[in-house]
């Protein structure tokens, strides 16, 4: 779900290489935040040596985002041990585990004054826990310096390892988010080592353990997945009691990565987030930019 439209302004547009920006229709184009408050985030994240996902992973939404003084860090470096087609996060052999970032990520919350927090990672298959006990370092340590706040993760599938999903959970986020990201056909192609059923099993395992978490997942579409295949995948979720569903439209970063083989309309996307509150879900973000952390304090709300 990772990757940089068009974003119009009045006196300045950014895009993708020119072969995609022909082919972008009208509603993935956007207009420019209004003032500056987006530098406030980014500055505040660059002195606090932190990541985001945002940057990395260079998502529409990061300029709306940061001017609302909002992010979404990405922990365990900026490097990934999976190099999955659809997305720009560096891949190679990630630096050492950096012990203090708990407690500058926990700054960070406090000095943007976030009520709900969302924290991800890089893939880290290098190390034995994946990196689920300095998740859980983290939940902590913001818990720690802001109470009241609304905890969010979306993990990594820990290569399976159901121990370290109960360490994440140990430390009592509101919601629990692994990312399914597309249909099982396309697995091979889209997410490399990664197992349709394993991310299955994590995400009802995490359900089973922590019935009062929110368990979230999130699905990129415009692959060239078919309406039965995408309806299958819903029906799969709502059979493992998934709380909660992110639609968005996928758009490759770069010409190296997986190309999008469809632009879906946004009243297709109303139609299936009717669809998925028909099946149960009982929250439900469905739109061409909607993305797995976009507005996700309110996909907590009752």
């Amino acid at each position: 779900m990772h990757s940089l439209p068009l974003v119009e302004g009045s006196a300045a547009t950014t895009s993708l290489p020119s072969a995609t920006a022909r082919r972008l229709p009208s509603w993935l184009k956007r207009n420019l935040p209004l003032g500056n408050e987006d530098f406030f985030t980014d500055r505040l994240i660059a002195d606090l040596g932190l990541a985001t996902v945002c940057e990395s992973a260079r998502c529409p939404n990061r300029m709306e985002c940061w001017s609302r003084r909002t992010a979404t860090f990405m922990i365990l470096g900026d490097i990934c041990t999976r190099p999955c087609g659809f997305c720009s996060v560096a891949k190679g052999i990630p630096l050492a585990v950096e012990e203090d970032e708990p407690d500058r990520l926990a700054e960070a919350v406090v000095r943007l004054g976030l009520r709900h927090v969302v924290i991800t990672s890089v893939t880290r298959d290098d190390l034995p826990d994946g990196g689920a006990s300095h998740f859980y370092h983290c939940l902590l340590a913001v818990r720690r310096r802001v109470p009241s706040a609304t905890l969010e993760v979306l993990t990594p599938d820990f290569m399976g390892d159901l121990g370290a999903v109960d360490q994440v959970l140990k430390a009592r986020p509101h919601v629990f988010n692994h990312n399914m990201e597309t249909v099982p056909r396309f697995y091979t192609k889209v997410r490399g080592r990664a197992d349709y059923q394993r991310s299955l099993n994590v995400l009802r395992h995490a359900k089973q353990s922590a019935p009062d978490v929110l368990s979230k997942t999130g699905l990129m579409l415009g692959l060239g997945e078919s309406r039965d295949e995408l309806l299958d995948v819903l029906a799969d979720l709502r059979a493992i009691d998934c709380d909660a569903l992110t639609l968005g439209q996928y758009l490759n970063p770069s010409f190296k990565h997986v190309q999008v083989a469809r632009y879906l309309p946004p009243e297709e996307f109303d139609e299936l987030a009717a669809i998925a509150r028909r099946m149960g879900f009982k929250q439900v973000a469905s739109g061409p930019f909607v993305r797995s952390s976009y507005h996700a304090e309110e996909m907590i709300r009752p």
